[in-house]
């Protein structure tokens, strides 16, 4: 028995792990939380389809447990008799003396281990009856012609259906669940795997309802908006940017936008190859370069992994960088409002690698030139003159090329 490679893990530890499942967690998650490797979690989820295939319900006490089959191994070593670990266990002699027997190396009572007896008990707790769908043709040829047929039925409807089409004959009966199972379980596939197409999800795996799925983080360093300066929520005083990228077609083009917040000033950022991080802290580095010092006071983005470089960009560009909450686009309210007007000149869908330098200005122009109510119907770009006033510096290009 010693020569059967590693026992499985125990039952209630597989228990454990779907039980996290049911409770919403990942399988990545449920696995830690077990105790267990993520392979061995990932094994289990692929093996059951999904969905567990066990009781999960704690077991009687009718069965040994792991710890008491411990205990028997202590106390067999001790060269103790069955009647006396039956006593000690408060079990029956003939319990003791079946577990001895069974799991035992060679019938040496001195040989026996708790790890290797609990996974044989759970190897035969395993065996599964015969499915009815596996036992009966006519059943298996009647669902599996309902599932892949025209009118494409779900399990539930095969299920109520039996009772109409065969009233007088109880083998052709089985549950909705069952006809899941002999479709994603391994081991019970009476069922043709690929059947699984022709359900309403088309999945191959079943999917436990409000899984809390692992987010990695992509960005590293990040200081989040709550950090930002308090002077940068009343718009008093200029020089904090919103930024963000709109895209093109299957989101392989790209164009940046900047917007300062007290002046609604846009400027364009020209990505021509692409938008990855290294092209976005350029542009946005050689932009900003254009203004004077006073316009240069904070950046904030949302979580795009385009600005994964935003450490080398505040050494770059001078200019502190701060992102938003996930899933919180009104925390760059002002960005998000101009992405919206630039949609009038690059519509979705769009391939917006084919505009240029200088298509971006004369939108960029065009967008500065609106007069706006919440500017006291000045246009961006007099609003932003009116900043400069006090000094002899002027905006440079509004965009990057």
């Amino acid at each position: 028995m010693a020569g059967r490679g590693r026992p499985r893990l125990p039952r209630q530890v597989e228990r454990a792990f779907w039980r996290q499942v049911r409770a919403g967690l990942s399988t990545e998650l449920a696995s830690a939380a077990a105790g267990v490797a993520y392979n061995h979690g990932a094994t289990w989820f692929r093996q059951g389809g999904g969905m567990p295939t066990m009781d999960l319900s704690e077991p009687s006490g009718r069965y040994l447990s792991m710890a008491e089959r411990e205990e028997i191994a202590i106390l067999a070593g001790q060269h103790l008799g069955v009647r006396e670990i039956a006593r000690r266990l408060g079990r029956c002699p003939a319990t003791i003396s079946r577990e001895l027997r069974r799991n035992a190396s060679g019938g040496d009572r001195r040989r026996y281990r708790a790890s290797v007896a609990q996974a044989e008990a759970d190897k035969r707790a395993r065996r599964p009856k015969p499915s009815r769908l596996a036992a009966h043709q006519p059943l298996r040829d009647f669902v599996q012609d309902k599932l892949g047929g025209v009118e494409h039925w779900s399990p539930e409807q095969i299920a109520a259906r039996l009772p109409v089409e065969f009233p007088d004959d109880e083998r052709m009966r089985i549950s909705h669940e069952a006809i899941y199972q002999g479709l994603y379980v391994q081991g019970r596939g009476a069922l043709r795997r690929e059947l699984t197409a022709c359900l309403r999800t088309g999945r191959a795996l079943r999917k436990p309802r409000r899984r809390t799925e692992v987010r990695q983080e992509r960005i590293k360093d990040k200081v989040m908006i709550t950090d930002r300066p308090a002077e940068v929520d009343d718009r008093a005083v200029p020089g904090h940017w919103e930024g963000d990228l709109i895209t093109g077609t299957a989101n392989k083009s790209a164009i940046g936008t900047l917007v300062e917040r007290t002046t609604r000033f846009t400027m364009l950022l020209h990505l021509p190859g692409d938008h990855g991080a290294s092209t976005v802290r350029d542009a946005i580095t050689t932009t900003i370069a254009t203004l004077p010092e006073q316009l240069r006071r904070s950046l904030t983005w949302d979580q795009g992994i385009e600005l994964a470089e935003h450490v080398q960009l505040t050494i770059d560009a001078d200019l502190p960088v701060y992102f938003c909450d996930p899933h919180s686009p009104w925390q760059r309210g002002t960005n998000e409002n101009t992405n919206g007007l630039l949609r009038q000149y690059f519509p979705k869908g769009t391939d917006l690698s084919v505009h240029g330098p200088r298509d971006l200005a004369d939108v960029a122009a065009g967008l500065n030139g609106r007069p706006r109510k919440t500017l006291g119907w000045k246009t961006p770009a007099e609003a932003l003159a009116e900043l400069l006033s006090t000094t002899d510096k002027q905006p440079g290009v509004a965009t990057t090329g």
